[in-house]
């Protein structure tokens, strides 16, 4: 316990920094335009992002694509509520309440209690991180290669499972990340594989390139297609801050979403909006009478902010101390700790102490001024809101050409990037989901390591990997996994969803 205090100590020691307060508030504030801002989103502005973020210290860089990834589970509350337009996917079914609450006047209360019940959760997240985060490294630092192989294989599966629409679709977007992700130069022979003859692709395919190409240049193109309503109209906002009989009212909603979307956030392919949906159909269910959802009902506010910022938050764990990206947002930053030099994994906790405990504490600081963000400035993301996209996406392209070059100061990126625009739109409109290929992608090299390793060890049996306990048990649950997505009613279900 007091190990845990002494940690969170140091970690505020590096997080109140003058700088690191700085990148905090950037990352803070930025999350909260792009959740405001509909069609752009966490994951590409963290591409976007993602060089700048080589130029600084490790610390400050997560820090500030942290602030963008959780300040986007506030900003998109705000257009949910006001304009019936989500920010996030994770924000939809804030929008089915908090707007019939703004068409009835009570837009004020519906911001004030979404802000402050993610704040709550952030907050309770915050220590959820803290103290389960070490206990899971150590089980973490007792992984051999056959463990991390099968750990990694289950991730990827559960990353199926969750994924929206058909799952041949996503298996096959999951196969296509793991085959760029073994392009380039062998790592024991040095032989070259996948390069189709070109010189650039020697060391692989640039992440920087595929995540912006497939998260930034794609949607900017799908969403120009979409004929957007520049009308915004909305009532008076009023007041913010809730009433003590709305406080006493959502608090148990608030605690159940909390409690729900710290556990769902540390799932592989969850988050928050995995947590969100979750929270808000276990409020439908459980809510005492009488229960008004889907026409004004604060509660069906409360549940899925809470659950959406702690799933959020949580799903820094597996990321932290596995190196298992839950979601495409923790695979990009799995993805600028590797060219930071960083290997994800247990021993970052171990190693760089300052780096990971730093981050945690700046979880609750960064929750605190995103409070003061998103309340006071309500006007302020209303006007934003009146901002053509097609002024924006011009913006957005350039700064996606530009990043990938200047990662590597190599054209090929560029040429990689272009490629990879055509393939992630054919993708987007044949409704293939994008990230179990950047999970796929991220996951694949260590995979395949793990697994050349193992089989070294074991001098060529492969049953070493059913051998250990853990690793059998990671193993079987992915069979289950596989087996349940495979029955015939919830995959009849899947794709009544997807036509819906």
């Amino acid at each position: 316990m007091m190990d845990v205090f002494s940690n969170i100590w140091l970690g505020l020691s590096v997080a109140v920094t003058v700088k690191n307060l700085a990148y905090c508030l950037i990352g803070s504030f930025l999350g909260t335009v792009v959740g405001v801002l509909p069609g752009i989103g966490p994951v590409t502005t963290v591409a976007m992002l993602m060089p700048i973020s080589f130029t600084l210290e490790p610390t400050s860089a997560l820090i500030m694509l942290a602030g963008i990834y959780y300040g986007a589970q506030y900003g998109g509350s705000t257009t949910a509520i006001l304009i019936n337009i989500p920010g996030e996917a994770s924000s939809v079914v804030t929008s089915l309440d908090g707007y019939q609450m703004a068409r009835q006047g009570r837009a004020g209360p519906a911001l004030g209690i979404a802000a402050l019940g993610s704040f709550f959760a952030g907050t309770v997240a915050t220590f959820v991180i803290a103290f389960g985060a070490p206990p899971l490294a150590k089980l973490a630092l007792q992984f051999g290669p056959a463990e991390y192989f099968s750990l990694m294989l289950c991730g990827l599966v559960a990353a199926i499972v969750l994924a929206r629409g058909s799952i041949i679709k996503a298996i096959a977007m999951v196969l296509l990340g793991l085959l760029f992700g073994l392009s380039g130069s062998d790592v024991n022979s040095g032989i070259r594989r996948f390069t189709f003859g070109f010189q650039g692709l020697a060391d692989g395919i640039e992440f920087v390139a595929l995540s912006m190409a497939i998260y930034g240049v794609s949607e900017v193109i799908v969403n120009l297609e979409k004929k957007a309503d520049e009308t915004f109209t909305t009532a008076s906002v009023g007041s913010v801050w809730p009433s003590w009989a709305d406080l006493r009212y959502c608090l148990p909603s608030v605690l159940r979403g909390t409690t729900l979307g710290s556990v769902l956030g540390v799932l592989p392919g969850g988050g928050a909006l995995l947590a969100s949906f979750s929270a808000y159909t276990l409020e439908k269910k459980v809510a005492k009478a009488p229960r008004n959802f889907g026409h004004g009902d604060i509660r069906g506010v409360a549940a899925p902010e809470s659950a959406n910022n702690a799933g959020a938050q949580t799903s820094f764990i597996p990321m932290l101390t596995l190196g298992i990206p839950s979601n495409p947002t923790m695979a990009l930053m799995i993805g600028a700790l590797m060219v930071h030099g960083i290997t994800p994994g247990p021993r970052v906790m171990t190693e760089r102490p300052e780096l990971f405990w730093g981050i945690v504490a700046s979880m609750w600081i960064g929750n605190l001024m995103l409070v003061v963000l998103n309340l006071p400035m309500v006007g302020i993301w209303v006007r934003l809101l009146r901002m053509p996209y097609r002024m924006m996406f011009p913006a957005i392209v350039g700064f996606c050409c530009i990043g990938a070059y200047t990662v590597n100061s190599n054209v090929t990126d560029i040429v990689v990037m272009a490629f990879i625009t055509l393939f992630g739109y054919i993708c987007l409109k044949l409704d293939c989901e994008p990230a179990p290929l950047i999970l796929g992608f991220v996951l694949g090299p260590l995979m395949e390591e793990n697994l050349r390793r193992g089989l070294l060890i074991s001098r060529g049996d492969p049953m070493i990997f059913l051998n250990t306990p853990i690793s059998l048990g990671f193993l079987i649950v992915a069979a289950l996994l596989l087996l349940v997505v495979a029955a015939p009613a919830i995959r009849q279900k899947r794709e009544e969803a997807l036509v819906e």
